[in-house]
């Protein structure tokens, strides 16, 4: 297992991050299962735990702190907030409100006194940067956190939040989670060149392209039209896999040629796939999402595999730098894209 800097915090996590997603309801139920699942890439140098609130509504991060039991010391715990986490309107957001809140509930279910790294799980334009950074800031002093950071912020929103807090004395986001695959490669073109100009880490999340990558999904696949139907937190899986969408096409037509490249490099899709992410140099970490101790398995081997440039430059041909195959894979969307109400003028 290689281990890099996350961001310049001094701290060294492992290439490989542990994403807990899909363990409690949203994946695998068994919480004995999860547990050793945990434990096992612990085992194998795994030293970062990436879950967050909204998880199974909080099982995730119950289950991660079982696992950590006993190993605290040893584990970077990452969690993240600003999701729904009820009815209430104000049971979300990044308001100073809801983060203090949140995050003891957080520290309650995960059974720990603080949190390595607390990541904002989505910008919320209703709250200014400062509110937000001013309540993080508050808890790195109380010691109930350690860092800060973001997940799925634009360019101008990383920009914005780092001259906040240089100009309010405020605790700075210390990394950023941006979806990056070899399907889904936009954020190379801004997002991965600002986060290491402010010396920021990255942890690359969905980096099998929320299964697109596993392996499975190739023209020649036998019931390649059965995965339509298979069910994900966040998203409509039906659009997501739906072969009817263009953009869906491109991702079969290049998950198929990517395929044969692996091949022909002796290694698994799978494990093309993470050594990708893993290459580029303003990646800390890529975020894995085992949902059994297979995936996990069939995932840890990318741990030490370097991708020759030979590789590479056959995979830029096949998805071009900087390009997101489907539009709708980029991540958050700005509401002013994304509300018509937003891009028109009120009347008179």
């Amino acid at each position: 297992m290689r281990y890099r800097p996350l961001g310049s915090t001094g701290v060294h996590v492992s290439s490989l991050c542990l994403g807990a997603m899909m363990f409690g309801e949203w994946g695998n139920p068994d919480h004995a299962a999860s547990i050793g699942i945990i434990r096992t890439a612990l085992d194998a140098g795994v030293n970062l735990i990436d879950t967050a609130d909204v998880y199974s509504g909080g099982e995730s991060e119950v289950i991660v702190g079982k696992a950590i039991a006993g190993r605290r010391d040893d584990v970077i715990v990452a969690t993240k907030m600003s999701s729904p986490m009820g009815p209430g309107p104000n049971e979300r957001g990044a308001s100073r409100r809801w983060i203090v809140r949140a995050c003891e509930q957080s520290l309650r279910r995960l059974g720990t006194d603080h949190i390595d790294l607390y990541q904002v799980h989505r910008p919320d334009p209703a709250t200014d940067l400062d509110e937000t950074l001013g309540a993080l800031s508050d808890l790195v002093h109380a010691g109930k956190i350690r860092y800060a950071g973001s997940s799925t912020f634009a360019p101008s929103a990383i920009v914005q939040a780092q001259w906040v807090a240089e100009r309010r004395q405020r605790e700075r986001f210390v990394c950023e989670q941006p979806p990056y695959s070899l399907l889904s490669r936009g954020v190379e073109a801004d997002v991965l060149p600002t986060c290491e100009a402010y010396r920021m880490g990255v942890l690359a999340w969905s980096p099998l392209a929320g299964g697109w990558l596993s392996g499975r999904w190739r023209r020649d696949a036998p019931g390649l039209s059965s995965h339509r139907t298979r069910t994900m937190p966040f998203r409509q899986t039906l659009a997501h896999y739906d072969l009817t969408v263009p953009g869906n096409q491109a991702k079969l037509d290049a998950a198929t040629e990517l395929a044969r490249v692996a091949d022909e490099a002796g290694l698994t899709l799978i494990e093309l796939a993470l050594a990708f992410v893993t290459t580029h140099p303003a990646v800390t970490a890529a975020i894995i999402g085992p949902r059994t101790a297979e995936h996990l398995h069939s995932q840890l081997s990318a741990a030490d595999i370097v991708l020759e440039p030979a590789v590479l430059d056959r995979i830029d041909r096949i998805v071009a730098p900087g390009t997101d195959l489907n539009p709708d894979d980029a991540g958050y969307q700005a509401a002013v894209l994304s509300d018509p109400a937003r891009r028109r003028r009120a009347a008179g």
